[in-house]
């Protein structure tokens, strides 16, 4: 191990967390309708599946996108040569139309300012080796999209200061929590180089609001740092209030061509709202000209396929398909979120309210053993094992309170959604009956083998998920 890097040696990367550790545990027993119907469905997974038809469809109808070819005409050739890492100026500049779009055209975009990733997760790294240190801070809302810690921290170094949010007024960000995470951040002798937020967020499926916003840049300008907004939910706003982007807040406060106006930056993808992760298309905005060009030079590590980018500009180029697609998109997700919601809610269960994203975030704490972070590993370990629904225990989210769940819900079709709810309804029911333990079986070769790796697998869940979440407090 002597000849090995530190990085390669050390524990930091996050894969050990109890998010990562229920796909692990799903991927041994996955449900199939016919073939596993007793298997795990995984409900910790946010991936939209919702409108693959419409992109099917699109294609079908499009063969030279798909073909690879123009006018009729192969471009295989072209494509498969080596690309200029800037991107392909048709895709950049339908990508940015698109963004727009997705704000009702409230604000508009410069190609010439975007920067093209494989994916938000290499968006976000991007922008931390841009703009922080080793060992430099963010400030992040809690709950958090559990991969931050990787994303943010693994390779560049950098560290992660919550900004405590609480259920009480809907864990939304306030003055009092950005100031009291800043002097947590002082007394950690930590330099405070700027705050990331997703909007909507990832895991509570709410919009953040203008006085948010507002509030956001407000502090940012005081304290000369920057503003990373990760907007890769954007357009699975599917109800009231809209959607509301920094930069459009930006502009409002007449912030053009300032300062803050050059430490704000936008994080995109087309995984969610597309559907399209395994594309691996992501992107960065930012409004100074020095990120940008470093982006850019460090995107040659993570490059968007030349074909992908064809594939994509024509399809996103079809502004009569974009607007259909979002539309009939977001009314699906909300007929899914509704489907969840009420399932729970018969079960229950409630949920916070929200009004985009591909999840929910569900309140169990009334099925805590205690009001404690123990008794929530508790009580996943229950959903996991017991009733076989891979969901995400608030503690992996860096929640400040025990017993908040998420569910993903446009992952899995209509059928499998009711099963869901259908489990997790007889779990309550035979919880509350002394001496059950529980409902779900396990097939055959999963059950008797598995029995004593399990209860270590268990404690090793609860060190990881709740111990290391205490020292990130």
């Amino acid at each position: 191990m002597g000849l090995l890097s530190e990085k390669v040696t050390c524990n930091s990367h996050g894969q050990d967390s109890s998010y990562f550790l229920g796909w692990q545990e799903y991927e041994k027993n996955p449900y199939d309708e016919v073939k596993n119907p007793n298997g795990m469905i995984q409900m910790g997974l946010a991936e939209n599946q919702l409108s693959f038809d419409q992109l099917e469809t699109w294609l079908a109808q499009n063969p030279d996108a798909a073909g690879m070819r123009k006018d009729g005409e192969s471009i295989f050739r072209q494509l498969a040569l080596f690309q200029d890492y800037h991107g392909l100026p048709s895709f950049k500049n339908a990508l940015v139309q698109f963004m727009s779009e997705i704000r009702g055209n409230k604000v508009t975009f410069d190609s010439n300012k975007l920067v093209l990733t494989a994916g938000a997760t290499s968006a976000n790294e991007t922008l931390m080796f841009c703009l922080a240190n080793p060992g430099d801070a963010f400030l992040l809302p809690t709950p958090y999209y559990p991969g931050f810690d990787r994303d943010l921290k693994w390779r560049t170094g950098a560290e992660i200061v919550p900004i405590q949010c609480w259920s009480s007024n809907g864990f939304r960000i306030t003055e009092s929590a950005i100031e009291e995470a800043y002097q947590e951040a002082q007394k950690r002798n930590l330099k405070v180089k700027g705050v990331l937020v997703t909007n909507p967020s990832n895991p509570l499926g709410t919009t953040l609001t203008r006085q948010e916003l507002n509030l956001l840049l407000t502090f940012i300008d005081k304290k000369d740092i920057h503003l990373i907004s990760d907007e890769i939910y954007s357009g699975t706003v599917f109800d009231s209030p809209g959607f509301v982007s920094a930069t459009e807040v930006l502009t409002e406060r007449g912030y053009t061509n300032t300062d803050v106006w050059n430490r704000v930056h936008i994080v995109y993808s087309l995984s969610k709202d597309l559907g399209l992760p395994g594309f691996r298309v992501g992107a960065i905005y930012s409004n100074e000209e020095t990120v940008v060009a470093a982006a850019t030079k460090m995107s040659s590590f993570g490059l968007v396929s030349s074909q992908t980018q064809y594939l994509l500009s024509a399809m996103l180029s079809d502004k009569k398909f974009t607007k259909k697609y979002v539309a009939k998109n977001q009314k699906r997700l909300k007929k899914r979120h509704d489907m969840l919601v009420n399932g729970l809610r018969d079960a229950g269960i409630g949920c916070l309210e929200s009004n985009a994203g591909l999840f929910c975030w569900v309140d169990m704490r009334h099925l805590l053993s205690s009001n404690t972070f123990e008794a929530e590993i508790d009580l996943w370990k229950k959903i996991v094992y017991q009733v076989g629904l891979n969901i995400s225990p608030g503690s992996s989210c860096h929640c400040t309170e025990p017993g908040w769940f998420r569910a993903c819900f446009a992952n899995m079709s209509e059928d499998t959604l009711n099963l869901a709810m259908q489990r997790i309804k007889a779990f309550v029911v035979r919880s509350s009956s002394p001496g059950d333990e529980g409902i779900f079986v396990h097939s055959p070769k999963h059950c008797s083998s598995k029995n004593s790796k399990r209860k270590g697998f268990s404690k090793w869940v609860f060190r990881l998920s709740f111990n290391d979440r205490q020292r990130e407090r």
